[in-house]
């Protein structure tokens, strides 16, 4: 029995060192890889929100669904449309206005094009057809908004694993196109898929009011625990080496870690937050626009603004939204008018109707390239949810060192 003992001691140790020098060596040679420059035959290629676009995926507005009303999608809409999702969880989105909003989707593509840029879709789906777990059960959504699952990372996609039980398998919609690109010489990662389980959300979240939500996002409590990773990637924002991401009611903690560990040591990952009662996605919030240049939201304040002052940049607080009180904006809030697309650092696609913040970028010398997707801010996104830039033309750089 001694015997056997030792030897097994003896074997554990040979393949823990093993596995130690095995681990030296692919750190070795990711970090040569991190190092190394994207082919220029890669398809995929993107550093930053502002080098110049050259193919970008737009999101699909058809099939589109209401989530069911579950606890997280409750913690993340506003109470007026509390009775909007009890009524049509897991039913189409109003007939009338979903034409409208694909109609619109296809004017930004053609015109996208014209540009210059290339423009790929994601796969339509049947998002109405309930499917089960071991875990729970739903509906999907849509496919509209490839921003919030899919971020690129230099010649790197990784698909983000969500947090709404409703988007479990939006992924689906986009693997034709990311397989394209893997063949075609692309990394392509998914990080780990949580099993969404009642332990994933506080189900008791006290949600009253506006203040409610306040007090809780100042104090870190949010509808996700740290059960297991959970984040969208629209909660993270690329300024080349470095990119900025927010705890959030559909990012927590674990999933941050995991992305800080899995993009380290060539990139950083800085966590920052605002004064949100409510925060979901950062482009509505912060949105970095050109080297130096970022818009910070007046209505809900970074508290690490000085962060950005003291390397330099410019802060600039975009002007108040103008879309109208009436108009129905079932998952986002007014500030969409700051979600835009840079082409490059002196053309955006803007808001047809929001002439405010056209003549803020016009006074910056940026041009603008206007177009009307109001009822597609009805879904949930501007024009950067509606898209995820696949490459721009531009190399990996420090913006704030």
């Amino acid at each position: 029995k001694l015997g056997r003992s030792f030897t097994g001691w003896v074997q554990r140790t040979f393949q823990s060192t093993q596995a130690a020098a095995a681990s030296q060596n692919s750190c070795a040679a990711d970090d040569n890889k991190a190092t190394a420059p994207v082919p220029e035959d890669c398809p995929v290629c993107s550093y930053n929100e502002w080098d110049p676009l050259e193919e970008v995926i737009v999101g699909r507005a058809e099939n589109a669904c209401v989530p069911p009303f579950s606890v997280e999608v409750k913690a993340n809409t506003y109470e007026k449309n509390w009775g909007f999702y009890q009524k049509f969880g897991g039913q189409s989105f109003p007939t009338d206005h979903l034409k409208k909003a694909i109609a619109e989707i296809e004017e930004m593509c053609n015109i996208l094009k014209m540009e210059g840029v290339i423009v790929k879709r994601p796969e339509p789906i049947d998002w109405s057809v309930k499917y089960k777990t071991p875990d729970f059960e739903s509906t999907g959504m849509y496919a509209a908004m490839p921003r919030d699952i899919l971020l690129v990372v230099g010649n790197e996609i990784i698909e983000a694993p969500m947090a709404w039980r409703a988007r479990f398998f939006e992924y689906r919609a986009y693997r034709p196109v990311i397989k394209d690109y893997f063949r075609r010489g692309a990394k392509w990662t998914t990080a780990p898929k949580p099993t969404m389980a009642d332990e994933l959300y506080d189900q008791d979240y006290p949600i009253r009011s506006v203040q409610d939500r306040h007090i809780l996002a100042a104090q870190g409590k949010f509808v996700t625990t740290e059960f297991e990773p959970c984040f969208d990637a629209a909660d993270f924002i690329r300024a080349g080496r470095d990119i900025f991401v927010q705890r959030s009611q559909v990012t927590n903690n674990s999933g941050i870690e995991w992305m800080r560990r899995h993009l380290a040591p060539e990139y950083r990952v800085h966590t920052i937050s605002f004064k949100d009662p409510n925060p979901m996605h950062i482009d509505a919030t912060l949105n970095i626009i050109g080297p130096g240049l970022v818009l910070s939201n007046p209505d809900r304040p970074c508290h690490q603004i000085e962060f950005f002052k003291k390397a330099g940049w410019t802060v600039i607080h975009p002007p108040l939204p103008l879309i109208p009180d009436d108009h129905p904006l079932w998952m986002s809030s007014k500030w969409l008018s700051m979600n835009v697309l840079m082409l490059d650092e002196k053309r955006v696609m803007v808001d047809a109707n929001e002439t405010s913040i056209q003549k803020m970028f016009e006074n910056l010398g940026i041009s603008t390239i206007k177009v009307n997707i109001r009822h597609a801010n009805s879904l949930g996104g501007g024009f950067h949810c509606w898209t995820c830039d696949i490459r721009r033309r531009g190399t990996l750089q420090s913006y704030l060192d």
